[in-house]
């Protein structure tokens, strides 16, 4: 080989990766294989916190992988039981009971299709960001608490309220196995992260409970997952429709699909943006047929006995990051899932419940990102961001959710009939500066009095007017005081807005 080829064979640039429906399949069967490890466990510890059955959540997950993935409208995203609806179905089964939440279920995958159909997604996008994510963080905060009591040998309280007030009681009687149990599983979560990455190729959620159940062995006693047979035994259709608080139940299947729907499509946006390993770009969402594939995997799961089921995006990402190109990974994870059921019950049943309650714990802090607060304080919804967050917490999902968008009702009422007006003192030799920003009407007449009053008689005055919307009330009265500033002597200029009567600069 002459030194020339051997310049060129440096510089010529790497061959692409394999194209065509084998490569394609290949890269499918990976991925699948990596998110079915990160769902079994995440699946069992949401129906463990949700009060359902435990295999409720396999249910869900190989019908939201199967069902979602063949149907839905966005090709990579995984579906199956979301921490987001944990605290619904929690409040469902607790008033209704299980087989009644399973008809909820059922109802609000329905009421999906329809919104699917009548192309209601894009109203999505009108639910204010803020709002969005105070429902998760308050959600989150309720799962880690509930969850902290179960890692101290106790039951999940009825309420984050009941959660915080009972904890000085549970840690007293805190059970030490337990406890050591659960410890194993966060110390993992919080340590895998920093372990050399091709370690990290085997998905976190699973080394932490596999850690946990090895060191469980010590301690026979403390509690385990209890299944009372495999899938197929679990599969158990909703019986008789319930006598009585239709309304209630109504307001149940709503709140199911409403949160489904918005946190599937939230879900599907954030794996658009996602980059592909292959740096491929990657197929983009049809909102409206993913609310119908998610509406048709939410009946199949509740008439056959499991959780509500959205778009995940922990699932989702980790498709995404291990080289998902079709949707033939969202359904072949739904199948190994489904094959785990069958054949591997006993190894289910070695898990501590501690484990789960570990994990979900860490589920729910990772809802609460401190990069939403910094966000919502950026855009001045910072209130909004808390108010939904402690009305979730306090009340329910659904009156949260109605509190922080009261909230940012208001404050969209109160920045649309106010404006900002500062003033500016002046530099050597510059006359002095009043600004006013946004809508300026007469509810903002006081404010505009006081701050023109403290510009100085006989003083050089320019007053800057970068409003949208200027009512008469307001310009009557800078006209009677621009009148009499000018009477003074003082040199005074305003710029108005072009569609204001004498508007632009207007020199003395």
């Amino acid at each position: 080989m002459t030194a020339s080829s051997v310049r060129a064979s440096q510089h010529a640039t790497p061959a692409p990766p394999p194209t065509g429906r084998a490569a394609a399949l290949r890269a499918d069967v990976g991925a699948s294989l990596v998110v079915f490890l990160v769902a079994v466990p995440l699946s069992l510890g949401i129906a463990l916190a949700s009060g359902a059955p435990i295999m409720a959540g396999i249910i869900a997950a190989v019908v939201g992988g199967v069902v979602a993935g063949l149907l839905g409208g966005s090709p990579l995203q995984v579906s199956g039981p979301a921490a987001g609806l944990t605290v619904v179905v929690a409040e469902l089964v607790t008033r209704f009971g299980w087989q009644t939440t399973c008809l909820i279920t059922a109802g609000a995958g329905l009421l999906q299709i329809l919104f699917g159909l009548l192309r209601v997604a894009r109203f999505s996008q009108a639910v204010p960001p803020a709002v969005v994510h105070g429902m998760l963080a308050g959600i989150g905060l309720t799962i880690a608490l509930g969850q902290l009591h179960v890692v101290l040998g106790g039951a999940p309280p009825a309420s984050a309220v009941d959660a915080v007030l009972g904890l000085p009681a549970r840690l007293l009687e805190a059970d030490p196995a337990a406890a050591a149990v659960g410890g194993v599983t966060l110390t993992m979560l919080l340590a895998w992260p920093l372990v050399p990455r091709p370690v990290r190729a085997v998905p976190g959620p699973l080394v932490a409970v596999v850690a946990a159940t090895a060191v469980a062995v010590v301690w026979p006693a403390v509690p385990r997952v209890d299944l009372p047979g495999g899938l197929l035994e679990s599969i158990a259709p909703p019986g008789v429709l319930p006598s009585g608080q239709w309304a209630a139940i109504a307001g149940g299947v709503l709140t199911v699909a409403l949160v489904a729907s918005v946190e599937s499509l939230l879900s599907a946006v954030a794996v658009d943006r996602m980059p592909r390993p292959d740096g491929a770009p990657g197929p983009r969402t049809r909102p409206d047929r993913e609310l119908i594939g998610q509406g048709a995997a939410n009946g199949v799961s509740g008439l056959l006995g499991g959780l509500p089921v959205t778009g995940v995006i922990v699932r989702s990402s980790a498709n995404v990051r291990a080289g998902a190109r079709t949707r033939a990974a969202t359904v072949l994870h739904g199948v190994w899932i489904a094959v785990f059921a069958v054949a591997l019950v006993g190894v289910v049943e070695l898990v501590p419940l501690a484990a789960l309650a570990g994990l979900l714990i860490m589920v729910g802090l990772q809802l609460v990102k401190p990069a939403d607060v910094r966000q919502a304080r950026r855009h001045g919804d910072l209130a909004v961001h808390l108010a939904t967050t402690a009305g979730v917490l306090v009340l329910n999902l659904l009156e949260g959710v109605a509190v922080g968008l009261a909230v940012a009702g208001f404050l969209m009422l109160r920045r649309a009939l106010s404006a900002v007006v500062r003033h500016e003192p002046p530099a050597a030799g510059e006359p002095h500066r009043v600004v006013v920003e946004g809508t300026l009407s007469f509810l903002g007449v006081p404010r505009l009095a006081r701050v023109l009053g403290a510009v100085p008689d006989g003083a050089p005055v320019q007053v800057d007017l970068a409003v949208d919307y200027l009512d008469h009330a307001a310009s009557d009265h800078l006209d009677a005081w621009t009148a009499r500033h000018r009477a003074s002597g003082a040199p005074t200029v305003v710029t108005g807005p072009p569609g204001r009567a004498g508007g632009g600069p207007r020199p003395s």
